[in-house]
């Protein structure tokens, strides 16, 4: 199933997605799309963002050193020493599309780092704090990578995510809560893991099915054929394995199965990190249909 925009990777309508895998109308459509980074996208497709799918808000899930590696390939004249003293926000304005509200979710932040760090030798933890102090973040996450994440693995650490990105779940659900933010973009990279994640988390909510889930999810796969070689690239620069260049078919029903045994469902586990109820009645509100219970 190509994007329908061609120069955005992995681009697609996560609502009506999973209503024709299941023949029912779970969710919504034109609502909630989910995507890889807008940032190359053509002048003709930023129109058609605006014009022909009406797109509000974006959701960019990414983080401060994705951001500046993408600001350097552009070309854009950003010194490292000003660098420190920017937001994700201010780091990420160079690329944005004039007319749409932008949300910039760290949603691998500090918390989440801090629980990889945690599993490091106090060694590899000395040279990552030397790495980072230097201005080596590349350097640095690779320390990480190589220790931690290649042993875990995707699953693992989409676990690993629940666990401590609960701040950056609620923002990202203070976002879907708001009636006036949609249609609504998430994306990250590549679309595949953090929004993968975040998206699961919303149609678990809205009470999709888990196989259908998994059915878009695994979608991913195949919109990233064109670009995989280069991802796979900036992969291995990081000590990583070809499979974090792909889905990985057992995460929506891992993740899933840990949420029903750790929190005792989806509701219990957005109420844990501070979705109220109120936050979660206005989501479902806003992108399931009143035929739906």
């Amino acid at each position: 199933m190509p994007s329908p925009l061609p120069s955005i990777l992995n681009f697609r309508d996560a609502g009506q997605t999973v209503n024709d895998f299941t023949g029912r109308e779970y969710v919504i459509s034109k609502r909630l799309y989910r995507s890889a980074s807008p940032d190359e996208c053509t002048i003709r497709d930023r129109q058609r963002l605006l014009v022909d799918f009406g797109i509000q808000t974006i959701v960019d899930l990414r983080t401060k050193t994705e951001h500046i590696e993408q600001a350097q390939k552009r070309n854009a004249k950003i010194q490292s020493s000003e660098l420190a003293l920017q937001t994700n926000d201010d780091v990420a304005s160079p690329l944005k599309i004039p007319a749409v509200t932008y949300h910039e979710i760290n949603f691998n932040g500090w918390a989440f780092s801090k629980s990889l760090m945690s599993k490091l030798s106090w060694w590899n933890f000395g040279k990552l704090i030397a790495f980072m102090a230097m201005g080596y973040r590349k350097d640095a996450i690779s320390i990480i990578a190589t220790n931690v994440m290649q042993e875990r693995g995707i699953e693992g650490l989409a676990i690993d995510s629940i666990d401590a990105c609960g701040l950056e779940v609620k923002q990202v659900f203070s976002v879907l809560a708001e009636p006036a933010n949609y249609p609504i973009v998430l994306h990250c990279t590549q679309g595949k893991d953090r929004t993968g994640l975040t998206i699961m988390l919303c149609l678990l909510l809205l009470g999709v099915p888990v196989d259908a889930i998994n059915y878009d999810y695994m979608l991913t796969d195949g919109e990233l054929v064109s670009g995989r070689e280069e991802r796979l690239k900036e992969i291995r620069s990081i000590g990583l394995g070809d499979d974090f260049g792909r889905c990985a078919p057992g995460m929506v029903s891992k993740v899933d199965k840990h949420i029903q045994d750790r929190y005792g469902g989806i509701q219990s586990y957005l109420t844990s990190v501070g979705v109220t109820d109120d936050m979660q009645k206005a989501v479902i509100h806003n992108l399931r249909p009143d035929n739906t219970t």
